[in-house]
């Protein structure tokens, strides 16, 4: 089973909100998305109760129905977790008894090998190099905890910022002796195979090392060293014919060639591998720096590094409902125990620093320990406070504590709009609700009089106010019909109205009616160059300096130059619109292309007067000549809001 990623091309969706027919929980973890699916079952998002993503894979059950496959995924699973390395995804909690055996993992934001190619084309050399020798150093670690990946392919590895990931070690051996597999189904990628391994042979570490030759062939030239095609003839290649390799570097020439070699007592160990990589690198030790990936690599990093928010709830309603009590509880006690069918909890409107503390396992789960001091606390030690804030400050009304754990009631707070006033009864600040049937004191009598009293002078001298602003605002409007300016356009008075007969204030007429749309798709905004948002045609013009709208600098980054203009660069997965850039102000001058990825959105104000919304299309590749940014750009000019 594979997959901590999205759809290929780094295009697709990185987190798909769940089906009707996923769950929403699994043996306590609040499940948040889904992360991708592959034959042994499919992945999804949930978070430690710390607030950490993890991804949990739920076996299919036709797995779990099969005696020998639990009785291997348990033995794999405790051997799992006493892989410790640097480049591996470690296992932090499993059930391989339950209803349908599950793993958790830590949750690696990054691409997969096979998406990263599939986006971007091959992997230059060096990339190439620190990717095997990575490889290598995580099957150094698995090798010595007992197992045998034999599922070694690009899926299954994941480039992070900091190196690659291998995940899924040893879930295949678990499926060898299933039913399912019984008919001559083989676990594995026929073109990751090792010919032992096609031909039903004895598995070993060697098979690991063919498997690793495969993948850096793949990520150098961006096809199997095998070919493509039906598995039947993949599988016939691999065991009778040797590679091709004509497209390999001649660098990776060596250390491709050793590793497909069909004896796997003539293939090299996991430090001949490493030692073949640092005399490619033309050095003694390989080292790995910050941006070890191509930049658009990289740049699909930043989508996956943000987890999503839950599922959200319907928006508020606007009065209270009938027969609210303040003083009643958000919504109805928590549950016992979290059960694995609960609904998922209501988040708020905008992606939360970290998510609720009830995503993570319900105190009645007992996690699988990993042995040695790699032991982790149980969820249930963490107090009430400690749950990560997730939303804004809001009224919350008050809560009773959930029942059979700590991280408070499932609901969250209650909207602001539920109170009808400031201050009202149950409100924070205002006063407590006395019951149905208490008395009033004469003194509670007395100032209820006295403000009935100044409600109806207010009301009278309101009328009257009005009256008097009315007949001004007929003179007004007659005034205006007379022109003030130059080629006889007309000067209104702050409360006229439109045509002199409305009285209706002309800011309230002019908010109601929001600017059409200009949209002006696939822009390729090159470095040097400018946009100005309230041209006829909006196309890039040159220059980078000289208070433009929005340039895009030479030095890496989009800047907002004229007097008054900003940026504000949207979340991942936010939804950029009028409505979300009128009300954003994480106000900035400049965003840098590294922080963009395909799809990421960005608010642009304008000295004077416009707003627009950029939406990366992609990036210029390295071997480029030129650098750019394709984006598409909506415009609604003078929709700016009022400083």
């Amino acid at each position: 089973m594979s997959d901590q990623r999205s759809g290929r091309n780094g295009t697709g969706e990185v987190f798909h909100p769940l089906a009707a027919d996923d769950p929403t929980t699994v043996a306590g973890y609040r499940l948040a998305a889904k992360l991708g699916a592959g034959g042994m079952g499919k992945v999804y998002l949930s978070y430690t109760p710390g607030g950490r993503p993890v991804a949990i894979k739920l076996i299919r059950p036709e797995f779990g129905e099969d005696a020998e496959f639990r009785r291997r995924f348990a033995q794999e699973v405790r051997s799992a977790q006493r892989v410790q390395g640097l480049f591996t995804a470690p296992v932090i909690d499993a059930d391989p008894e339950g209803a349908q055996p599950w793993l958790a993992t830590a949750y690696v934001p990054g691409p997969s090998l096979a998406d990263a190619v599939v986006a971007h084309g091959a992997l230059p050399v060096e990339t190439v190099l620190l990717l095997v020798a990575g490889m290598a150093e995580a099957l150094h670690v698995i090798h010595g905890a007992g197992i045998v990946h034999r599922d070694l392919k690009p899926s299954n590895v994941l480039l992070a910022a900091d190196g690659p990931r291998v995940i899924d070690f040893g879930i295949a051996h678990a499926a060898d002796a299933t039913s399912l597999t019984g008919s001559g189904v083989a676990i594995g990628t026929p073109s990751f195979m090792a010919p032992e391994q096609a031909a039903g042979r004895k598995v070993t570490a060697a098979t690991d090392i063919f498997a690793l030759g495969q993948v850096a062939a793949y990520a150098a030239t961006g096809v199997p060293a095998f070919g493509e095609g039906t598995s039947h003839g993949v599988l016939y290649r691999i065991v009778h014919e040797e590679p091709d390799l004509g497209a390999v570097p001649e660098r990776l020439s060596e250390l491709v060639t050793r590793c497909l070699a069909k004896d796997p007592e003539a293939r090299p160990t996991l430090a001949d591998v490493i030692r073949l990589c640092q005399e490619a690198n033309a050095a003694t030790v390989l080292r790995r720096p910050e941006d070890w990936l191509p930049a658009p690599v990289s740049a699909d990093i930043t989508a996956r590094a943000a987890a999503p928010a839950p599922v959200q709830t319907p928006p508020p309603p606007t009065a209270a409902p009938a027969g609210y009590s303040p003083t009643a509880p958000a919504g109805p006690p928590a549950p016992a125990a979290h059960a694995p069918t609960a609904p998922s909890t209501p988040a708020p409107p905008s992606p939360p620093a970290a998510p609720p503390g009830a995503y993570g396992p319900a105190v009645g789960h007992q996690q699988t320990p990993p042995p040695g001091p790699y032991r982790a606390p149980a969820p249930h030690t963490l107090p009430p406070h400690t749950s990560p804030a997730h939303a804004a400050p809001t009224a919350a009304a008050p809560t009773r504590a959930a029942q059979g754990h700590g991280f408070g009631p499932p609901h969250g707070p209650v909207p602001p709009s539920a109170y009808p006033y400031p201050g009202a009864p149950g409100a924070p600040g205002g006063p407590m609700p006395t019951g149905p049937g208490a008395p009033r004191s004469a003194a509670g009598r007395g100032l209820l009089v006295a403000v009935a009293a100044v409600l109806a002078f207010g009301a009278v001298g309101g009328v009257t106010a009005y009256a008097l602003l009315k007949d001004k605002a007929k003179t007004n409007a007659s005034d205006s019909d007379k022109p003030s300016g130059p080629g006889g356009t007309t000067t209104s008075g702050t409360t006229g109205g439109t045509g002199g007969s409305s009285g209706t204030p002309s800011a309230k007429a002019s908010a109601a009616a929001d600017p059409a749309p200009a949209d002006f798709g696939s822009i390729n905004l090159t470095a040097g160059y400018h946009l100005t948002l309230g041209d006829d045609v909006v196309r890039p013009q040159d220059g980078e300096d000289g208070g433009y709208e929005l340039s895009y600098d030479t030095g890496g980054y989009l800047d907002a130059e004229s007097s008054g203009g900003s940026l504000v660069l949207l979340d991942p997965g936010q939804q950029g619109s009028l409505a979300v850039c009128r009300a954003e102000t994480r106000f900035t001058q400049e965003v840098y292309v590294n922080k963009l990825t395909t799809g990421r959105q960005v608010c642009v104000t304008t000295g004077s007067g416009h707003l627009g919304l950029v939406t990366v299309k992609g990036i210029s590749p390295e071997d480029s000549p030129s650098t750019y940014l394709t984006i598409d750009l909506t415009v609604w000019r003078n929709a700016a809001p009022a400083s």
